[in-house]
């Protein structure tokens, strides 16, 4: 890896990272010179794997659904080193690696000529630092968050609900964005924050065309990669904002299904069921051990029990967005 000082840092979802390249879409901060000498990042190794011949492997997890190689969209598997778990090594469908070692906590990432750094880091600033954080028992929701009046409101869902679609609506508004589909919650004393992420936010072109007037109005995430073709919003444009320090997180709104009659609206959910729907969309949790999901059950518990949980009914027609972002506002 290239030394300190010709390294990159950043700052995601609460984690350093030292990259040894420049990763897409993130904020450098200063040399490691501003921080403690004792101070450990995250160290992020792109371009080559350590040599996985020398580790037992046991395989952790496999999707269910094929990527368009035939082979499982992921694969995990747990590392050993004589008998010690060392960490896990993934393997996407697209033959893009990573291995996660524990201690001291390094990401190696590797992709093939065929693909980019930018896809590579999709991955890596989506599920994979999720997961990292899951290790450090940090509850991640599947949810996009925005600033209202200096307090982060969560927006949860599974894929396609409208997370990134919401706080994009809230962006053109002049509402500061904290974080795009994975929302890291820390407690401080007796009070959930939502961590900030990076300054993008990712949407597919259906979402770019209404919002923006057109498909290919933003640029693309990943130029080369057809299949995969999102856009992004980039946040640290003059007339949007990103919010870079955590807030206390006032609200959390649970995305139905879009209602053609009486929405936008919000609804009414109890505590138990709102624990329910949260457990099912935090992110990464079929990569979970028995010991992180009673974890997981406990934070999510504490939270509904500290935080307001609602359900929120968008409308069908895209055009009705506004006025979900003002019957939120309102209510909160």
């Amino acid at each position: 890896m290239a030394s300190d000082r010709e390294a990159f840092l950043y700052r995601v979802c609460g984690l350093t990272l030292l990259a040894n390249l420049p990763l897409p879409g993130l904020i450098s901060l200063e040399t490691l010179e501003t921080f403690p000498k004792t101070f450990q990042p995250v160290r992020v190794q792109l371009g080559n794997l350590p040599p996985l011949h020398q580790f037992q492997r046991e395989q952790w997890y496999v999707s269910a659904s094929p990527s368009d190689t035939g082979k499982p969209n992921l694969q995990v598997w747990q590392c050993f080193y004589r008998e010690r778990s060392i960490g896990f090594y993934w393997q996407y469908g697209d033959e893009t690696e990573f291995f996660l070692q524990r201690s001291p906590l390094k990401i190696w990432v590797c992709w093939p000529d065929s693909l980019t750094l930018e896809d590579a880091a999709t991955y890596l600033l989506g599920p994979v630092l999720a997961f990292v954080l899951r290790w450090q028992k940090v509850l991640c929701l599947h949810a996009s968050a925005i600033a209202v009046e200096g307090k982060a409101i969560a927006f949860v869902g599974v894929a396609g609900a409208g997370k990134s679609t919401t706080a994009a609506a809230f962006a053109n508004l002049g509402h500061p964005v904290l974080s795009d589909d994975v929302v890291a919650v820390e407690w401080r004393e007796k009070s959930p924050y939502a961590r900030p992420a990076y300054p993008r936010l990712r949407l597919w072109p259906e979402s770019v065309g209404f919002l923006y007037g057109s498909r290919d109005r933003l640029p693309a995430i990943v130029p080369t990669n057809i299949t995969w073709n999102k856009r992004y919003l980039d946040l640290m444009q003059e007339q949007y904002a990103f919010q870079d320090s955590p807030l206390p997180l006032r609200q959390i709104y649970l995305l139905q299904g879009r209602q053609g009659e009486n929405a936008p609206r919000i609804g009414e959910i109890s505590q138990r069921k709102a624990a329910i729907a949260l457990i099912a969309n935090t992110s990464t949790n079929y990569l979970l051990d028995r010991d992180l999901r009673k974890a997981e059950f406990a934070s999510v518990t504490r939270l509904v029990g500290r935080v307001p949980v609602k359900k929120l009914y968008p409308h069908c027609d895209p055009a009705k967005l506004v006025d979900l972002v003002r019957l939120v506002l309102s209510f909160n």
